[in-house]
């Protein structure tokens, strides 16, 4: 058995819904995790804004150009749109009731129950053996707002003793329930999440992740022309690159998959016959795999010869981004200072203005973390060397090794991206 995940793309118009039909239905059993129509959650949002400022006339508005939509995909799919009766009727009632942040969510979590709705429809039609499981009925958050493992693998097993008598199982991959019961979601990215901790508890054979790109590639193909996809990459290497930067692999979706051994296929709904790229935990030793940028990066360096290298002094300092739940990117250490990169600035003058009590602090912005990812343990010679001379142009701010076997990562203006990327795919993957 197999999981497959589809995001908003894949399932975007009634004809990418019968592609991935086409796909789902070769006759083995699979669990298939499908986002929202692409555009629908946004739209929701909208929706969840008018209510939020009590204008429900304009929150009916919006739900009735989502309902004119999805009559015509519905038509377009073949399908009859009074099995989608009740989710509008549901929506509607909340447009009319007061705003609150459980309100926003239980909108929002409604783009996912409309499109599984669509697909197991339109599968049951086809006289498929399809079954709509609710992600709602097994997926749990704890009380830090992360998936409750436990508690998920408990109420997934008592589902999948109904669910794991058909063929063709669809469910959500976005929404969840929280700690206290009530509709929540994983956020941004989070059906790969869900297809990873599915696939990693049911231990399945393989879990794919289908969007409408061939695979990760070996550099950023909106800035670099003649990338080339990595056909083979270990879970670790996979992680690096999607948490700097590749947006086709959500970081979160590694981790499950890499403990219970479950390699991640990630392949295109546009050519279903492509190769993509195969994650596990298997290292291709002394390669560089690809390189990624991360963009909206703030480099924080504070100052104090008097404090720096005094006992707790970091302490210190890693407490006050604790305080206000940012992460830290990268850091870097000297005698008399210490520099990071974030990617938050919610709390940015808060963090600043206590660092101060530290020392000098500057604060730059417009800056992006190269990374470039591969089998980069010391003892490989000459791959660092590579990196350094290729950007040999470029001013960098901060330079991160070491600290991982699979990442070299450089803080650089992003006004300089463009000419980093190049320059790097030149010196690694063409050897000029």
């Amino acid at each position: 058995m197999k999981v497959l995940k589809f995001g908003g793309t894949s399932v975007g118009s009634a004809a990418r819904m019968r592609a991935v039909a086409k796909i789902i239905t070769d006759n083995e059993p699979k669990i298939v995790v499908l986002s929202a129509m692409a555009g629908t959650t946004n739209l929701l949002l909208q929706m969840a804004d008018y209510v939020r400022v009590e204008n429900a006339s304009g929150a009916t508005d919006l739900l009735k150009d989502l309902e004119t939509k999805y009559r015509i995909e519905c038509q377009n799919l073949g399908i009859d749109f009074d099995g989608l009766l009740p989710l509008f009727k549901s929506l509607r009632r909340l447009c009319l009731k007061r705003y609150t942040p459980q309100a926003e969510k239980d909108i929002v979590s409604y783009g996912e129950l409309i499109s599984t709705t669509m697909m197991s429809t339109f599968l049951i039609q086809q006289g498929y053996d399809a079954f709509l499981l609710p992600a709602l009925d097994f997926m749990r958050l704890n009380n830090d707002g992360e998936p409750d493992l436990y508690e998920t693998e408990q109420l997934l097993r008592q589902q999948w003793n109904k669910a794991g008598q058909h063929t063709y199982v669809i469910t959500q991959g976005f929404i969840c329930r929280n700690a206290s019961g009530q509709v929540d979601n994983l956020q941004r990215g989070g059906s790969d999440y869900t297809a990873s901790i599915i696939g990693a508890l049911l231990d399945v054979e393989e879990i794919q992740i289908w969007t409408d790109i061939d695979g990760i590639h070996n550099n950023d193909p909106r800035y670099v022309t003649g990338t080339q996809p990595v056909r083979n990459i270990s879970f670790d290497e996979a992680a690096e690159l999607a948490y700097f930067g590749a947006k086709i692999l959500h970081p979160t979706c590694i981790l499950p998959a890499k403990m219970h051994n479950v390699p991640v296929r990630l392949l295109n709904t546009l050519e279903p016959t492509a190769p993509g790229t195969y994650i596990d935990n298997h290292t291709i030793q002394g390669t560089i795999k690809a390189v990624a940028a991360k963009d909206g990066i703030y480099a924080l360096r504070v100052q104090s010869g008097r404090m720096l290298m005094a006992y707790g002094f970091l302490s210190r300092v890693f407490k006050i981004f604790e305080q206000y739940k940012t992460a830290i990117d990268l850091i870097t250490t000297s005698e008399v200072a210490v520099s990071m990169s974030v990617d938050n600035n919610k709390h940015l003058d808060h963090i600043v203005d206590q660092l101060r009590n530290l020392g000098t602090v500057s604060v730059e912005d417009n800056m992006t973390i190269v990374s470039v990812v591969g089998d980069l343990r010391p003892g490989n010679k000459g791959l660092q060397a590579i990196v350094v001379q290729a950007l040999r142009d470029i001013p960098i701010r901060m330079i991160s090794y070491g600290g991982s076997n699979n990442n070299i990562s450089l803080l650089i203006a992003t006004e300089h991206k463009l000419q980093a990327l190049q320059a790097l795919s030149k010196y690694i993957f063409q050897g000029l």
